[in-house]
């Protein structure tokens, strides 16, 4: 199992790769496409959601990386494109800018054959709000195979505690480092499914020790 590190060293790790200009996002994107790529054939249906902050930027840029390799993919982007950060806005132009469009909610017709959560990565700290856990409940009614980027959307990524019901993932993509929350035992185990980590080539010397 891969060593496992708090969100503020994972936070550390991003500003050191930021500052010696690399650009992040597009690279956890591209993973999470790829990750996608390798267990599901071109034409199948993707449906990535896409959340508020960084981590929908993330999803933003695996969704117009898939539509490009010939996945049916659509994207929903419950809290509008207004107050994305700086570079979750640019990922949402990328996907504008390749014909892509979002929806406000779900529409389960037709069924995809994946979701991606990005809906809140390793930053959430509080109860997700009504709405966001009604999309989150019906996400899990669905039952289909779900791909969490960073961690499950609903879990606090240093302790592993529920924050709400989390999405029941089948797989959960870290980019950089495995959060700490993701190697207790618990809310965070249950919901993340296989755990994977992708580097992003960013190694984590320097910017604190596993948690």
């Amino acid at each position: 199992m891969p060593a496992s590190y708090s969100v503020a060293s994972i936070r550390a790790a991003e500003r050191q790769a930021s500052a010696a200009g690399r650009r992040l996002m597009p690279l956890a994107g591209a993973a999470a496409a790829r990750f996608v790529a390798a267990r599901l054939a071109p034409g199948a249906r993707v449906l990535a959601l896409a959340g508020p902050g960084n981590n929908g930027g993330d999803a933003l840029v695996a969704a117009t990386r898939l539509r490009e390799m010939g996945y049916d993919v659509r994207v929903v982007l419950p809290a509008g494109a207004q107050g994305l950060p700086a570079d979750a806005a640019r990922a949402y132009a990328g996907w504008i800018g390749a014909g892509g469009t979002c929806l406000s909610a779900l529409d389960p017709d037709p069924a995809p054959d994946l979701v991606i959560d990005g809906l809140f990565g390793i930053g959430l700290n509080r109860p997700l709000g009504p709405d966001w856990q009604a999309l989150v409940d019906t996400v899990n009614a669905w039952g289909l195979p779900v791909l969490a980027l960073d961690v499950p959307s609903g879990i606090d990524a240093d302790t592993g505690a529920a924050l709400g019901r989390p999405i029941l993932a089948r797989w959960t993509l870290s980019f950089i480092a495995r959060a700490r929350g993701l190697a207790r035992p618990g809310a965070a185990a249950d919901a993340a499914g296989e755990s994977h980590v992708d580097t992003l080539g960013v190694a984590m010397t320097g910017a604190g020790g596993p948690g």
